[in-house]
């Protein structure tokens, strides 16, 4: 038994769910997400969603639990939404958008440019601080991932860019005799 695919999920008042097969659709203030599931079917009551395997396969077990996290982050994505913070850190460093192109200077003899994808937001705080929002979770850290990709923090001087909660391990350079 799946304990996380067990617990049901509250609907908030203002987000609506279209249940139609293995496809489901959830309506928010803040826009739609739609997804097909696979192995597990809903029971909806209009405040409570239910998921269950569809048998007692071990791939429609395997499913459970994420399918439930992926409808539970689908409902609080069209109503709250998600934020990812990045930090830049080096000299000369910085972030700059325009419309939904991002410009990063890290370094490197060009610019970087980075198209935002559709239904992600970002906004430059002091050329150093990048927020990114959006309402599908997996959108969103695939795209915080791919920004980070183009400089990710090195241990030495900790240059790059790297999460707002990420630490990073420093080493010690060459030790001189």
């Amino acid at each position: 038994m799946s304990r996380i695919g067990k617990q049901p999920i509250e609907l908030p008042q203002k987000v609506k769910l279209a249940i139609s097969g293995p496809t489901v659709k959830v309506e928010g203030p803040l826009g739609a997400l739609e997804r097909t599931f696979r192995g597990v079917k809903f029971k909806s009551d209009g405040k409570k969603v239910e998921v269950e395997p569809v048998d007692q396969s071990r791939f429609a077990r395997a499913l459970w639990g994420l399918s439930r996290t992926l409808l539970n982050n689908m409902v609080t994505g069209v109503s709250k939404g998600f934020e990812r913070t990045l930090e830049i850190n080096g000299v000369g460093y910085r972030a700059e958008v325009k419309g939904s192109e991002l410009t990063l200077t890290v370094g490197k003899s060009h610019p970087e440019i980075f198209n935002l994808p559709k239904g992600i937001k970002a906004e430059v705080d002091k050329q150093t601080i990048l927020k990114l929002s959006g309402i599908d979770k997996e959108l969103l850290g695939q795209t915080a991932a791919k920004i980070r990709s183009f400089r990710p923090p090195e241990p030495y001087k900790g240059k790059g860019i790297k999460y707002q909660e990420e630490t990073i391990r420093r080493k010690a350079g060459k030790a001189a005799k």
